[in-house]
């Protein structure tokens, strides 16, 4: 079981204070959170793609090759790379360049994305967005089995036996498909024999058992070992030292995210009651002290199937110093007891109990 942290590198207004931190600071404070995660024994550190004046990462795999050379076992992976409106021969050599300056720690979380800013800034039309993400998807998979490629497709100009370099260190350089719960998200994925990341961020995560399921039949209809087959959860999240202190520690930044949000997409508006009932043992946000933290993900790893859980801290602008703690008490104390439990309950499995 992976216990990780992914960051949007939000730099919207403090909540307390009203100020917006600069991209260059938000930036900075990041890759001190990656080093961080890495020193407190966290398996791996996301940070997503987005192109809006409040978010600082454009360019992820720039930001965790920052942190690359500073940390020595954590993971570093997109989260996610908006494949549809990227040039996937960029993708390739970006997360090349960062497996080789991680000696082998890139991934790639390859998704449509949630925002579309990037198709206009890039020249891509919305028309498009579903036919890009497949073609785009199997240019990048092309890339990564062959160094020579030859290719053409119909929103990118073709490729006659050129090689793309650098190639990376781990063969092949990992590629999940990140999913916000489609089910033809899950089951390209599972044909295709890719781990899948699903972003579980409302309702109960338990109903992503039966896409779970649909990811494996389909993994086990292409022929893949299913046993091989990863599954993550993205999903909101906080640690604090205490339970109900750290529930209204990251209430505020949380109502303020999601309300922002919410304006943009017709959400209902967020407040205290909404939070409380989804920081419930059966809702989606993970918050609170250790051991309630811990024990919603051995219940999602039980009852869902994921093999690996990425808190997402914070939703909106917070100080540095409360990431931090959260940060050091997911690595020091929430994974150490999930590891613990989940690995007594798959002995168990295996011999009847």
């Amino acid at each position: 079981m992976e216990i990780g942290i992914t960051s949007f590198v939000e730099t919207k207004p403090d909540v307390r204070t009203g100020e917006v931190m600069s991209h260059a600071q938000r930036l900075r404070e990041v890759v001190e959170e990656i080093v961080l995660a890495d020193e407190v024994g966290l398996d791996v550190f996301g940070v997503g793609e987005h192109h809006r004046e409040d978010y600082a990462a454009s360019s992820p795999a720039v930001v965790l090759s920052a942190a690359a050379t500073q940390t020595k076992q954590i993971r570093l992976a997109s989260a996610v790379t908006v494949l549809s409106s990227a040039d996937p021969v960029r993708v390739f050599q970006d997360f090349a360049t960062l497996d080789g300056l991680s000696n082998g720690r890139a991934e790639i979380i390859a998704g449509r994305g949630s925002f579309i800013e990037s198709f206009p800034l890039f020249g891509y039309d919305l028309n498009d967005y579903d036919e890009l993400f497949e073609e785009h998807l199997k240019l990048l998979l092309q890339i990564r089995e062959s160094e020579k490629v030859t290719w053409k497709g119909a929103h990118r100009p073709a490729i006659n036996n050129l090689g793309v370099y650098p190639r990376p260190v781990q063969n092949p350089l990992p590629v999940w498909i990140g999913s916000g719960g489609r089910q033809d998200s899950a089951i390209r994925a599972g044909l295709l024999g890719l781990p899948l990341m699903l972003a579980i961020i409302g309702g109960s995560p338990m109903y992503f058992e039966p896409l779970v399921q649909l990811y494996k039949k389909a993994a086990a209809h292409a022929g893949h070992d299913v046993s091989r087959l990863q599954v993550g959860a993205h999903s909101i999240g906080f640690v604090g030292d205490h339970n109900e202190r750290a529930a209204d520690t990251f209430f505020p930044s949380t109502q303020a995210g999601m309300n922002k949000l919410g304006k943009e997409r017709g959400w209902a508006h967020y407040d205290r009651s909404s939070y409380d009932a989804a920081r419930s043992f059966d809702g989606a946000l993970y918050v609170g002290d250790p051991e309630t933290v811990a024990q919603k993900i051995i219940h999602l790893r039980k009852n869902v199937g994921v093999t690996r859980f990425m808190m997402y801290v914070p939703l909106s602008t917070m100080p540095h110093d409360q990431v931090m703690r959260a940060i050091e008490l997911l690595g020091t104390e929430v994974a150490p007891r999930v590891r613990e439990e989940i690995s007594k309950w798959e002995a168990g499995m295996e011999h009847g109990s």
